[in-house]
């Protein structure tokens, strides 16, 4: 089996991209979904959250927006977030290779894949990219967000020439959609392909 890791700056398409691979038949494990799932109604994470950070869960779970208050801008409050955070979603990756075992592509798409140290765990890394006025103009558009959350955001992620310099393969997400899908279509069969060496 081969791990391709999935990772990209905030607005530059790896939703998108990690749904052309799923529509290729390559298993895909979500961390920002398993995050959801944790976090949500009845989520395991729920009350050491709530334990951690007083009042930001509810009987929905987690009220990301009070969370994201509580620790956006606050660096030790965000390792303390990580730390209940991280070894959760690493159990549950590898519930999910484990699972997958007999396939031969797997996708683990991580946003901060290179920040937290989980490119040492995958075989090869994909990063999409995209112009920064397209990035921006795609994360501004969410419901939300501002110019300084986007700005708080950026300020913990790896520049993105940073990481287009540490991929194994690069995917651009500013193109036409079925100018992504192809090159997502070549890359699979590369992986395919060498996987039976």
């Amino acid at each position: 089996m081969i791990v391709l890791g999935l990772t990209g700056s905030i607005g530059m398409g790896k939703s998108t991209v990690a749904q052309m691979f799923r529509d290729e038949g390559v298993p895909v494990f979500d961390a920002d979904a398993c995050v959801h799932q944790l976090q949500g109604s009845g989520g395991r994470l729920v009350s050491a959250i709530e334990s951690a950070f007083p009042g930001t869960t509810g009987p929905a779970g987690v009220n990301r927006a009070a969370l994201g208050q509580a620790v956006l801008g606050d660096d030790a409050a965000m390792r303390r977030l990580e730390r209940i955070i991280h070894p959760a979603v690493q159990a549950e990756r590898a519930a999910f290779l484990d699972s997958h075992a007999d396939s031969p592509l797997v996708v683990v798409d991580v946003p901060l894949l290179f920040e937290t140290g989980g490119y040492k765990a995958v075989d090869k890394v994909l990063v999409v990219s995209a112009e920064p006025a397209v990035q921006e103009a795609r994360v501004l558009a969410r419901p939300g967000m501002t110019r300084e959350k986007f700005a708080a955001i950026l300020r913990r992620q790896l520049p993105d020439a940073e990481k287009r310099a540490c991929a194994d393969h690069v995917i651009a997400t500013d193109i036409p959609l079925d100018e992504t899908k192809a090159a997502v279509q070549r890359l699979i069969a590369c992986m395919r392909g060498s996987e039976g060496r």
